[in-house]
Order: C-alpha cells, then structure tokens, then sequence
C-alpha cells in the first residue's frame, strides 16, 4: 500500500521569540525562511571549454514577521537592541513550527543568534477599515531544523 504525502497548508504556523514577552502573539505571515549557498566559477588555465564550480559561502535570509498591531513588545526590541549598541545581549532564539491540520508539530525550525534590523507600522488611513499591520525585518546567524 502507497504512503500518501499531503503538502502542509500555509497557514498553519506557530511563532515565538524567546524572551521577548507578548511575541507569541497571532503573526499574519512570515517570510525569508531561505537558504542559498553561492556558486564560484573557477577558471582553470588551458581549459577554455568550461569552468569549474565551486561551493560559496552560505547566506540565510531575514525573517519578515507581520501581526496586527496588539502591543509594543517587538518595537521595545528593536529600540533596547539599538541602545545596546550591538553588543549581543539582546539576540533572541526564534522559533517557527510548520503544524498539521491537527495542530500538532510538523518540523519546527530555530533561530540563533536573531535581532531586529527594521521596524515598521502599517499606513494610517482614515478612508479605510484594516487593521495596522507591523512588520519586523529580523537577521540572524543561521538555522537548525527538526
């Protein structure tokens, strides 16, 4: 009998940020979950058919979070991580888990070493009826997956 392998639906995730109190809050999206890792062309004297390929450096991208605005917790991060100056005693570990249908934990990926690099709010505008919307870009030094 055949294993049948449903793809996992979108919207079906969890976020927290370790140590910054409220972020676990409902996050509309996430994004910038990537890895790439660069190719180097390398050329090799007398061989003029072709180039070799070689393997780069690793670069991961920003996380991109969105979640109505409910409080100021990830924009007090952001200002407590510029007053630090960079020191590093305000990187956090962020976790994303892609759930099933069920709820229950598909994979969960963590992020080491993240802090705020950009935050913003979403456009007032009296002529409508959203939601504020704030984005917060954050780096970090790479990911695990289990």
């Amino acid at each position: 009998m055949a294993v049948r392998y449903d793809p996992m639906l979108a919207f079906c995730f969890e976020i927290s940020v370790n140590g910054v109190d409220g972020a676990k809050a409902l996050f509309k999206s996430i994004s910038g979950l990537k890895v790439e890792t660069e190719v180097l062309d390398f050329k090799e004297g007398g061989v003029n058919d072709m180039t070799h390929k070689l393997v780069g450096q690793t670069k991961y991208g920003n996380l991109v979070l969105k979640r109505g605005f409910c409080g100021t917790e990830l924009m007090q991060w952001k200002e407590s991580f510029d007053a630090a100056s960079s020191k590093g005693s305000q990187k956090k570990t962020i976790t994303v888990k892609q759930l099933r249908p069920d709820g229950s934990v598909f994979v969960t990926w963590t992020f080491q070493k993240a802090w705020p690099v950009k935050w913003e709010m979403s456009e007032f505008d009296a002529s409508k009826n959203e939601v504020s919307i704030e984005t917060l870009e954050i780096a970090h030094h790479g990911f695990t997956r289990s």
